[in-house]
C-alpha cells in the first residue's frame, strides 16, 4: 500500500480524496494555485505546495509543476480525482516514466478508450451494443454523404475529450455543414483533436451509467446503475440510483454488457460505462469515462463500499474482495450538484464570500463539499461547490429527505442552485419517474418562460 499519495485536484473532490487517504493511514500531499492558497484541501492535507497560477493551464493542468512536487515531496502515487489530468494520457505517461504510480489505468487505456471511434469498434467487437452511427469523418462532403445514410436528426461528436464539448446536434441538412465545422474548431481548441464522427440521435432516452470496479488480476465487478437523465446542455445537474424506470432483466443485462466492456480492454481500476437507454426498451454504449465520477457517492450510498479507497487499493495492487453476486444494494440514493450560479439570471456564474453556511445534516444525508465560513469562491474554476446526497428505504423516501436536506442547506454571500433542485425534485415528471435527457428544456420552458 502507498504511504503518500499526491492529489492532483482542487474543491470537493480533493477534499474527498485526502479524506479516504487519512482513513487509510496515507499520508497526502496536495498542490493549489494562487487562488486556492486558502482552500480547504489546501489545510486538510499534510503537505501543501502552490504549483502557478490561478489559471487553470497556469496550476492544475502544469505538469511539470506537479510531477515535481510529486518527486520531492517523495510521493508514491498521484490521484488525480476527475476532471482536469484525470483522463490525460499524456500526464499518465509521465507518471509511469516517472515511476509515480497514477490511480487510474494506464495511458494505453485512457488512449483507447478516449478515442471514442476506437471505443465504439472495440464495444462492437465484445457485443456490446453500440449506438447506430459512423466511424471517424474524413471530411464535410464525405460527413454529409454518410449523414443522409445515418438520417436526421444525428449528432456530430469529437473523437476526443468529453463534458458535452465537440457536440452538435443537427436536425436537418441544410444545417449540417456548419455544425460540422464548428465541431471541428470546438474540438480541435478544447481538446488538439478536431477528428469527428457521426451518431443516430434517438430521442427520447434516458442516461443510464453502469459503475465498475475492476483490478489487475482480471477481476471486474459493477456496483451497479445511475440514473443521469436530468441535464443542462450535457452537464448532470441529479443522479439517482437505482433507475426507476429499468427492470431487473434489462438491469441484469446492462450490469453483464458493462463488464463484458471491461473484460474486453484488460480494464483496471474504476471506471463507467455510459449508456442510453430509449423508449423500446433497448439500450446503446454511449463511452466509457476512465475515472472517478462526480456521482459516485450515490453508488457507495446504496452498495456500502467506499469506491475511492478500492480506487487507491487496485492501484497498490490489491485484488477485489468479492464477487459479481456478493455485491448488494441498499434502498435508494440521490444527487443534487450545487452550483454557485443563479438560475433566474441565465445561470450566471457567482463568486465571492461565503458569508454564512449552514450544511444539511440527519441520518443517510451527506454533503461533500470544500465550502466553509468567509471561504471566498475564486471565478477561475467550474461553478460546482458541492454534492447533496442522501439514501432512503425508497425513492419516494429518498425524494422527501432530499427536499428536507435541501431545504436545510444555507449559502449566503454568494447565489446558489438549491431552489431549482427542489423544484425539479418537486415536478411531477421526475416524481413519477418518466423523465428522460430533454426533461430539462421542457422544465425550464414551464418554470422561466409562462
Amino acid at each position: 500500500m502507498f504511504s503518500k499519495i499526491l492529489v492532483a485536484n482542487r474543491g470537493e473532490i480533493a477534499v474527498r480524496i485526502i479524506r479516504a487517504c487519512r482513513e487509510m493511514g496515507i499520508s497526502t500531499v496536495a498542490i493549489y494555485s494562487t487562488a486556492d492558497k486558502d482552500s480547504m484541501h489546501v489545510h486538510l492535507a499534510d503537505e501543501a505546495y502552490c504549483v502557478g497560477g490561478a489559471r487553470v493551464s497556469d496550476s492544475y493542468l502544469n505538469m511539470p509543476a506537479i510531477l515535481t512536487v510529486a518527486v520531492q515531496s517523495g510521493a508514491q502515487a498521484i490521484h488525480p480525482g476527475y476532471g482536469l489530468l484525470s483522463e490525460n494520457a499524456k500526464f499518465v505517461k509521465l507518471c509511469e516514466e516517472c515511476n509515480i504510480e497514477f490511480i487510474g489505468p494506464t495511458s494505453e487505456m485512457i488512449n483507447l478508450l478516449g478515442d471514442k471511434d476506437m471505443a465504439r469498434k472495440t464495444m462492437r467487437a465484445a457485443g456490446v451494443p453500440v449506438t447506430p452511427g459512423t466511424d471517424v469523418l474524413e471530411n464535410v462532403e464525405q460527413a454529409k454523404e454518410l449523414a443522409d445514410e445515418v438520417g436526421y436528426p444525428l449528432l456530430i461528436k469529437a473523437r476526443s475529450g468529453g463534458g458535452g464539448r465537440g457536440i452538435r446536434l443537427v436536425s436537418t441538412a441544410d444545417e449540417f455543414e456548419n455544425a460540422y465545422n464548428s465541431a471541428y474548431a470546438e474540438a480541435e481548441s478544447a481538446f488538439g483533436d478536431g477528428a469527428l464522427y457521426i451518431e443516430k440521435f434517438l430521442k427520447p432516452v434516458k442516461h443510464i451509467e453502469m459503475q465498475l470496479l475492476c483490478d489487475k488480476h482480471g477481476n471486474a465487478i459493477c456496483l451497479g446503475e445511475r440514473e443521469c437523465s436530468v441535464q443542462r446542455h450535457n452537464q448532470k445537474l441529479i443522479e439517482e440510483s437505482p433507475s426507476p424506470s429499468i427492470s431487473d432483466t434489462t438491469r441484469e443485462a446492462m450490469i453483464d454488457a458493462a463488464i463484458k466492456a471491461a473484460k474486453a480492454v484488460n480494464y483496471n481500476s474504476v471506471g463507467t460505462v455510459e449508456f442510453l437507454y430509449d423508449k423500446d426498451g433497448n439500450f446503446y454504449f454511449m463511452e466509457m469515462n476512465t475515472r472517478l465520477q462526480v456521482e459516485h457517492g450515490v453508488t457507495e450510498m446504496v452498495t456500502g463500499m467506499d469506491i475511492v479507497q478500492w480506487q487507491i487499493r487496485v492501484a497498490a495492487g490489491a485484488k477485489l474482495n468479492r464477487a459479481q453476486e456478493d455485491v448488494y444494494f441498499h434502498g435508494h440514493a440521490i444527487e443534487c450538484r450545487i452550483n454557485a450560479e443563479d438560475p433566474e439570471n441565465n445561470y450566471r456564474p457567482s463568486c465571492g464570500k461565503v458569508t454564512a453556511l449552514h450544511v444539511p445534516g440527519g441520518s443517510f444525508v451527506r454533503f461533500d463539499t470544500a465550502l466553509f465560513q468567509n471561504y471566498v469562491i475564486p471565478p477561475f474554476y467550474d461553478s460546482m461547490v458541492g454534492k447533496v446526497i442522501v439514501q432512503g428505504r425508497t425513492r419516494e423516501l429518498a425524494i422527501r429527505k432530499m427536499k428536507m436536506a435541501l431545504s436545510e442547506l444555507s449559502v449566503q454571500g454568494v447565489t446558489v442552485n438549491r431552489d431549482l433542485m427542489i423544484d425539479i425534485l418537486s415536478d411531477d415528471e421526475f416524481v413519477d419517474g418518466t423523465y428522460t435527457t430533454d426533461f430539462m428544456a421542457a422544465f425550464e420552458e414551464r418554470k422561466f418562460k409562462k
